[in-house]
């Protein structure tokens, strides 16, 4: 009882919140479209909260996220309002983001700079540099191209009146990626060896600095995709659009966490914190309940969920 406890709390969180918005919202809380709907709406922490598993796996941090995905946002948007083509723009933020990931591994990697103050640095570094080069204003209009802004409200057609968004698509290939390369391939064996003993990983012939270096540069990456799918959803960015993104991300992952017996974290499990963060945020808005109650709800959700977890491996 107490290890179905430990491993399964979380995902009976997830059904008892799923029922309950059923119960109170049930003309339009259990639909297909509603549900298409939450997965559009949480697409972007979807694929931040994806890639941070990667960095979480070794038990690092990546604190910079929210502010990267800004970043990213508004050099791409720069780059359409100055003629470079949607192409160019996309790849500059991504080149971007992955380099900004790069010099997190690097920092603490080859450095030696604890993850937590490293990545607290970056992130004030790189929301400056989006206030900085965007002047601290808002780019969007004729600036954001109908190629790129249609982008998100585009999908495949399920049915005549429903379809599967296109941010959707990319949020469910970005799981497919991270969770290939971390239960697939020794790449991510080595990450998981490395959370569990980073001496002993080292000892044993794996080369923790540039794997971390790597895992960080991914992060960076992903963050950067989150902040370009954020900037075609409402057709514009500005210097703060991501900043919610960081600490959802962490506490997805951290849900996820809970249902690991080792407390490791996997994608598929960082997916059902993803996916609890966007019903209470969906059905909470239905009701017309206040954001702010949301937050307190997350946190209570992640402090039930550990107390359910360490209830389970006290007593197994």
């Amino acid at each position: 009882m107490a290890s179905a406890l430990k491993t399964y709390g979380t995902l009976i969180g997830f059904v008892l919140v799923v029922v309950f918005f059923w119960i109170e919202i049930p003309d339009t809380f259990m639909t297909a479209k509603n549900w298409l709907n939450i997965s559009q709406q949480v697409s972007m922490l979807a694929v931040v909260a994806f890639t941070m598993t990667i960095v979480m796996v070794m038990g690092d941090f990546d604190l910079s996220v929210g502010s990267m995905a800004s970043f990213a946002g508004i050099l791409a948007a720069l780059a359409f309002r100055d003629g470079y083509g949607v192409w160019l723009g996309l790849a500059l933020a991504l080149v971007i983001g992955l380099a900004g990931g790069l010099l997190n591994g690097f920092l603490v990697a080859y450095v030696g700079i604890l993850p937590f103050v490293a990545t607290l640095g970056t992130l004030t570094v790189y929301s400056g540099l989006a206030f900085l080069v965007s002047g601290g204003k808002t780019i969007f209009g004729r600036d954001i191209p109908a190629a790129f802004s249609g982008f998100a409200r585009s999908g495949i057609p399920l049915t005549e009146t429903v379809s599967l968004p296109s941010l959707t698509i990319v949020a469910t290939l970005v799981l497919f990626f991270v969770w290939f390369m971390l239960e697939q391939t020794a790449f991510g064996r080595r990450l998981y060896a490395i959370g569990g003993n980073m001496e002993a990983a080292r000892l044993a012939g794996i080369r923790v600095k540039r794997l971390r270096f790597l895992a960080f540069g991914l992060s960076g990456l992903g963050a950067a995709t989150a902040g370009l799918m954020y900037a075609s959803r409402v057709a514009s960015a500005n210097p703060t659009q991501g900043s919610g993104l960081m600490l959802d991300a962490i506490a997805a992952v951290f849900l996820g966490m809970t249902m690991s017996e080792e407390g490791e974290p996997h994608v598929l499990a960082t997916l059902i914190g993803v996916l609890i963060l966007g019903v209470l945020g969906n059905g909470l808005t239905q009701m017309s309940i206040d954001s702010y109650v949301r937050e307190v709800l997350i946190g209570s959700i992640i402090v039930l969920a550990v107390a359910m977890s360490s209830v389970g491996k006290t007593r197994s």
